[in-house]
């Protein structure tokens, strides 16, 4: 994510206190922040539900947070640190890997899963090389088995922005990995396009389908198994920095927030029906707009949503499709927000079109993820430590 008031990538919190993750700033291309010929797609503006968010616990540098055993809440902390939320009760770590990583450029621990039937935890970070890596961990009774640790999938990364980082199961049971494009600005090595890396990239793999030692297994239907030259656990590409993306929990469809350059943000739509394959088009393609002269790609698959950036909207942070009771008039809107400008955002989407755009009227400051608790409830991270608590407002 961009870094506001400061140069971009410092890698130092001292330096510059709000340092974020997801995307690079403006200054990597000199390209200017916002492009004047840049329409904005047509959105219906709708009446704001009646919501608040409850700040419910401080930790330190949230990035993401997933469903626990038992109704409570996992979160994430960018230095290496694993929490559990119970209520309004952060406990103690029952993960600390702050030896193994860092938190310079847009590094650390960047993303949590438990798998189906909480039986195995699942981490993404980099580590002090700066090599994104996923690693597993048995469950049992609710707790980490510490003894069970196994590396399932790692990535070398060129440069120490755009890891992505963001897990999860989807419907079918597989897990999924985003991977930004690598780094620095403007993808300069391809990555977004090509087939034969795993940069700029949703993966889909078994972790525990593993045989003849293979820590994974690629699944035979993920679309690219037969394609000469090109890695099998591809399921999707031509993504930017897939920095958070879910799935709605009652249709099953594919929701993904990708970073943009200087430009346009945008969020991609896959409908549960998807086999796969998806080109959203990074880095021919910022959104609808050609960038740096690319060319469409022929099957380049548009954003159902994207927006210019501004002076205080800089970054996309991809949400949830909301599915819980607390507030009713939101179920079925997809809620989102952008790092700089905090406010939270929902999407009415009909038949894979967006049909509606409502600011909610609610401010979650330097928002970098979303947590999607077992009722479907959501909560907010921002990364001055803020865990928020959506509902109706008080």
């Amino acid at each position: 994510m961009k870094v506001r008031n400061c140069s971009a990538l410092l890698g130092t919190l001292a330096l510059c206190i709000t340092l974020a993750l997801p995307a690079a700033s403006a200054q990597e291309t000199g390209r200017p922040g916002r492009a004047a010929d840049a329409a904005q797609p047509a959105a219906s503006s709708h009446r704001a539900a009646d919501v608040g968010l409850e700040k419910v616990a401080e930790a330190e540098m949230p990035t993401a947070g997933t469903a626990g055993p038992d109704g409570t809440v996992w979160i994430a902390e960018r230095p290496g640190r694993v929490r559990v939320l119970d209520g309004t009760q952060l406990g103690e770590p029952v993960l600390d890997i702050t030896d193994e990583t860092t938190i310079d450029g847009e590094r650390g621990l960047l993303g949590i899963a438990f798998d189906p039937a909480f039986e195995h935890f699942y981490i993404a970070f980099t580590d002090k090389e700066g090599t994104s890596t996923v690693d597993e961990f048995a469950v049992e009774n609710g707790a980490l088995r510490p003894d069970t640790r196994r590396t399932v999938l790692t990535q070398e990364q060129p440069y120490a922005n755009h890891n992505g980082g963001n897990l999860a199961f989807g419907p079918d049971g597989m897990l999924y990995i985003g991977l930004g494009d690598g780094g620095s600005g403007g993808d300069p090595h391809g990555n977004g396009q090509k087939l034969d890396t795993l940069l700029g990239k949703l993966l889909r793999i078994d972790p525990r389908g593993g045989q003849d030692g293979e820590p994974y297994a690629v699944p035979e239907d993920n679309p690219f198994v037969d394609e000469p030259g090109a890695r099998g656990e591809i399921w999707a590409y031509g993504l930017r920095n897939p920095w958070r993306f879910s799935f709605d929990a009652d249709t099953g469809d594919l929701l993904i927030g990708d970073v943009g350059q200087s430009t346009r943000e945008e969020v991609d739509l896959a409908p549960a029906s998807s086999g796969g394959g998806e080109n959203y088009g990074w880095s021919e393609m910022e959104g609808t707009l050609p960038f740096d002269g690319g060319t469409e790609p022929a099957n380049h698959v548009p954003p159902v949503f994207e927006y210019d950036r501004s002076p205080t909207r800089c970054s996309v942070t991809g949400g949830y499709v909301y599915r819980g009771e607390a507030v009713p008039e939101l179920a079925g809107k997809y809620l989102f927000s952008d790092y700089c400008e905090g406010d939270i955002r929902a999407l009415d989407i009909e038949d894979g079109e967006v049909t509606g755009e409502t600011n909610l009227g609610v401010n979650g400051g330097e928002v970098v993820s979303f947590a999607q608790d077992s009722d479907h409830e959501l909560y907010v991270l921002a990364l001055d430590g803020s865990v928020y608590r959506l509902g109706p407002a008080a």
